[in-house]
């Protein structure tokens, strides 16, 4: 009889099932959240698809009939709607996204559709609810960059603050010498941006979309008016 080889010896199973072709795919750090399977009925007669919710994106993967996977994924940031429809037995989940989305708040690029079909319900549900939260936080942060680089453009100014010494505001106050270089910057680049029609209009434009307040818009018309 002879002896089982060391465990360090012995092979490593293979990642045969959807769900181990999957993990094979996160990265360090990411966490998958929901995750569905095609059902088997619909994948007799067609590829079965995966389909998971990360932390940091949503994959779609095709398994062909011989084996293997094909990846997709989108990232959160890229995705625009996800809709669900919910049958008496599956469900199928379609979602949106842009193809070329700019990192910044400007520029959204192309639309696609990717369509899972025939999911559990449940999983279907869970994937639904996750794309619906992470929808909802990117578009939160979109609009405060979207706000951000709005007033930047019609001559909005950041107020930097000073460094305290062990008097407070007292003997021990001073401004360094970059606030001071910064501020400059700043009043040269007012009074050589753009148009003053066009900033106006800017101004007016995020006004009405709720990206600024009245009291904004009226300090941003000032800031114009009195560099004419």
């Amino acid at each position: 009889m002879t002896d089982a080889p060391p465990p360090s010896l012995a092979p490593a199973p293979a990642a045969n099932g959807p769900r181990e072709q999957l993990d094979t795919l996160l990265v360090a750090g990411e966490a998958l959240v929901a995750y569905g399977l095609q059902h088997r009925l619909y994948a007799l007669l067609h590829r079965r698809e995966v389909t998971a919710a990360t932390s940091a994106r949503f994959i779609h993967m095709t398994r062909p009939l011989l084996g293997g996977y094909h990846p997709f994924d989108i990232r959160w940031q890229d995705l625009k709607d996800a809709r669900i429809t919910v049958g008496m037995f599956t469900a199928s989940l379609v979602v949106t996204y842009y193809a070329n989305r700019s990192d910044t708040a400007a520029g959204d690029g192309d639309e696609r559709i990717l369509r899972c079909a025939s999911l559990t319900i449940e999983a279907a549900q869970a994937l639904y609810r996750e794309c619906q939260a992470q929808e909802l936080a990117w578009r939160e942060k979109r609009r405060v960059r979207t706000m951000e680089e709005m007033r930047a453009s019609s001559g909005g100014v950041q107020i930097a603050t000073g460094v305290y010494g062990p008097g407070g505001t007292g003997p021990g106050f001073e401004e360094p010498p970059r606030i001071a270089a910064s501020s400059a910057s700043a009043a040269s680049s007012a009074s050589a941006g753009d148009d003053p029609v066009e900033r106006l209009s800017r101004a007016r434009a995020m006004l009405k979309e709720g990206l600024i307040t009245d009291a904004e818009y009226e300090a941003i018309k000032a800031r114009v008016v009195g560099g004419l």
